[in-house]
């Protein structure tokens, strides 16, 4: 399953140091390959589906990202091979039928469930370590964050990246308070987006951090675009609104934020 072009990610970092010995010392010697610009080469195998409806081409050795953050290194593995299952049994649901069935086929998302259920057997911990979303940034991603927590920074083609950063205890404890507030409000649906966040993040330890990261969904904005954004600290005034009452102030700075990444994905996808 190839990335998009146009992504965004809503990454789990958790430190080199909660990993098992062997596993740590794999990452560790990631970390040394790519500080020496010789990231590994990734190996790739093609899987088919019968009668040849579907390809996928995923990586036979997962990759990662890193960051190194007041000087302790976290790791968010690609875990590839549980975003293709995952993803194959969400498209099924998200398209219509006939679509879903000759995109992947029944047969193949029995498979790809059963392949599933036998990894999180082994091991009950083994989530996907990121969300991807093609061409904009889902709005419910922004309750996790606060406006101080958001960076800009120059790569080296001379693009600007645009992320946030928090401590995952911190992600949690707003999106259990947004769920809350939606409840209260009346919007029990995306209480319920809310809390299937949370629950993806309570698979992972405390130390770890959460990370949304543009990607190439905002590639096309320039450093005034980027700097103009305020997403995470208008959605964080909606739910304050929210709460107190204001349904007409938080109608309109979800609005904001929903138009704004609406735009994007439809500049994006055109291009």
């Amino acid at each position: 399953m190839a990335v998009v072009r146009g992504s965004a990610f809503l990454r789990v970092f958790q430190p080199i140091d909660v990993f098992p010995d062997g596993e740590r010392a794999r990452w560790e010697r990631y970390i040394v390959r790519r500080e020496h610009d010789m990231p590994p080469a990734p190996v790739y195998r093609q899987r088919r589906a019968a009668g040849g409806r579907l390809g996928l081409l995923t990586s036979d050795e997962d990759r990662a990202q890193v960051r190194l953050v007041e000087g302790r290194w976290f790791v968010c593995p690609s875990t590839t091979r549980l975003r293709v299952l995952a993803g194959l049994l969400s498209l099924r649901e998200t398209v219509p039928g006939e679509v879903a069935e000759a995109l992947v086929p029944e047969a193949e998302a029995r498979r790809a469930a059963r392949e599933l259920a036998r990894i999180r057997r082994r091991d009950p911990r083994a989530v996907p370590t990121m969300l991807e979303s093609a061409w904009h940034v889902p709005v419910r991603w922004f309750v996790l964050f606060e406006d101080a927590e958001r960076r800009i920074v120059e790569r080296p083609d001379g693009e600007f990246r645009a992320f946030y950063w928090t401590r995952l205890p911190e992600a949690r404890r707003r999106a259990r308070r947004a769920a809350r507030v939606l409840d209260h409000g009346g919007l029990d649906g995306v209480a319920g987006v809310v809390r299937d966040i949370d629950d993806w993040l309570s698979c992972f330890p405390s130390g770890s951090a959460v990370e949304l990261d543009y990607g190439d969904a905002a590639a096309s904005a320039g450093w005034n675009d980027l700097d103009e954004d305020h997403s995470a600290g208008e959605i964080q005034a909606a739910l304050d609104a929210l709460e107190a009452g204001d349904l007409e102030r938080a109608g309109d700075l979800y609005q904001t934020v929903a138009g704004r990444w609406a735009e994007a994905k439809i500049r994006e996808s055109l291009n």
